[in-house]
């Protein structure tokens, strides 16, 4: 059985969970939110989809503390259900981290083009009213693979690499949000609300909040890539909470520092958020600042979800639910590096689609991400109501936020998919991409080998950490049981 070497820091798994999560989007995309649901829709959302994420990061943290192996959900859905739930879950977890590498195909030249427009030239085509320049598909493209060089000579390099760009960020974000409270002030930001917009300031608020939870998708990256950390599984868990209330920290305080330093309804007719509002402001050094955390975010999400969605590919592939080829590992860096070039095939092919496409690819990750997050909070209490998750105090309140969570995810999943709701996906393009995900995994699904039995599908899945989970007498048990689902 292939094992993937134990190489990744405590500190270097903090930095990929949190600057996992931090992209680089919601630095220009402020503007768009201001405009959209003002900022006090924009902030409260972001406080209120990182106290529903922690909630369920509170789930993940138990099954990462008992089950700390490589594909994270995919393995509590196989443990606590059969290998179809965790087909389902891995397949939608592939789609979002891969639609993030296409969304960063395109926001990386979005971003660039906020300082050299110049770079709006050579039109190639148009989708969703959006044209597609050369120079930005060629920036995307490059960085593409050099995040794919990266990641190609194993966890180590990559996370180390994490670790310093991800304490680059923090510096540079404590000097915005410093600047912007001394600077601005509170006059700046109330009232929070567009009293003339005909909307009322708590559907602008829930309107928000599914787009935010595709902001805070990437804290799961910790769980799937356990196997690779040298930490505790008691602090693996920790660092998987630790990841969502970091990052939600960080977009929160830097967006409220930018309605802070100017009137947020000025902000929200710009053009590039925060990177516009810092230099209007009279601070172009802060606004270079907010442009470096930019740059940054976009190279610490592609390295997190490049190893995200290989890690997922590999523990699929593991139990048969994907192509073997999938499963091999380099024998000198002990990396999927056949996984991880099918995570870049796929992201470049998806990028294509150009900057009309960010919207879309944020929007079906949310769906995607709440459908995951729910199995995720249902595995744990099924898997806590029969004792697999340990000794855990019986009457702690804790116990019951991961509920919370999970029924928010499920509530977010039917908003976005009812189509006379007002969170749900935009027509055709976004239902589109949740219709064909979807379909094409299920194809997937059947051309699968699946001949493992269920036992050595949970042998592969949880390696030593087997006879931890069953013992001999489940195993037996385990063995014996027929599933007519796998």
């Amino acid at each position: 059985m292939s094992e993937l070497r134990k190489t990744i820091s405590t500190p270097a798994l903090i930095a990929i969970g949190a600057a996992g999560v931090i992209g680089s989007s919601w630095l220009y995309l402020g503007s768009a939110f201001f405009a959209d649901f003002g900022a006090g829709g924009t902030i409260l959302g972001f406080v209120i989809a990182t106290a529903l994420a922690a909630f369920v990061a509170l789930a993940y943290s138990a099954l990462a503390n008992r089950l700390p192996r490589a594909g994270g959900e995919v393995v509590y859905a196989v443990v606590a259900g059969n290998s179809f739930l965790g087909f389902i879950v891995g397949w939608l977890l592939i789609g979002a981290y891969a639609s993030m590498v296409a969304f960063y195909v395109t926001a990386t030249g979005r971003l660039l083009s906020a300082v050299w427009p110049e770079l709006n030239s050579v039109p190639l085509y148009a989708v969703g009213g959006e044209t597609i320049y050369l120079p930005i598909i060629a920036i995307g493209f490059a960085l593409t693979l050099v995040v794919l060089a990266m990641n190609w000579y194993g966890a180590e390099f990559s996370s180390r690499a994490q670790l310093a760009l991800f304490t680059i960020m923090v510096v540079f974000g404590v000097a915005v949000a410093a600047a912007g409270f001394v600077r601005g002030s509170f006059d700046n930001f109330w009232p929070m609300f567009d009293s003339g917009s005909g909307t009322s300031p708590v559907v602008s608020t829930l309107s928000f909040v599914l787009p935010a939870f595709s902001f805070l998708t990437g804290f799961g990256v910790v769980a799937i890539l356990a196997e690779e950390a040298r930490a505790s599984a008691k602090r693996i868990g920790q660092i998987v909470v630790l990841s969502v209330v970091l990052a939600g920290a960080f977009y929160t305080i830097v967006l409220l520092a930018t309605a802070w330093v100017l009137p947020w309804e000025q902000v929200a007719g710009m053009t590039n958020g925060t990177i516009e509002a810092f230099e209007v402001a009279g601070m172009p050094l802060l606004s270079t600042g907010a442009f470096v955390i930019g740059a940054l975010g976009i190279i610490t999400t592609f390295i997190a979800v490049f190893s995200a969605s290989s890690r997922l590919m590999f523990a699929l592939a593991r139990i048969e639910l994907l192509p073997p080829v999938l499963h091999r590992l380099d024998a000198r860096t002990g990396t999927p590096r056949n996984a991880l070039l099918f995570t870049t095939a796929i992201g470049l092919v998806l990028g294509l689609l150009g900057p009309g496409a960010l919207v879309w690819f944020l929007n079906t990750i949310g769906v995607f991400i709440a459908v995951v997050w729910a199995v995720t909070v249902w595995v744990y209490y099924r898997l806590r109501s029969q004792g697999g998750l340990g000794p855990e105090p019986s009457r702690s309140w804790t116990v019951l936020l991961p509920a919370v969570g999970g029924l928010a995810s499920v509530v977010m999943v039917f908003a976005a998919l009812i189509p006379t709701s007002p969170l749900a996906l935009r027509w055709p393009f976004e239902y589109l991409i949740f219709i064909g995900w979807i379909a094409l995994g299920i194809g997937l699904y059947y051309l699968s080998p699946r001949r493992m039995p269920r036992t050595e599908v949970l042998r592969s899945l949880l390696g030593d950490y087997y006879d931890r989970q069953f013992g001999s007498a489940e195993g037996a048990e385990a063995e014996a049981e027929d599933h007519t689902v796998r």
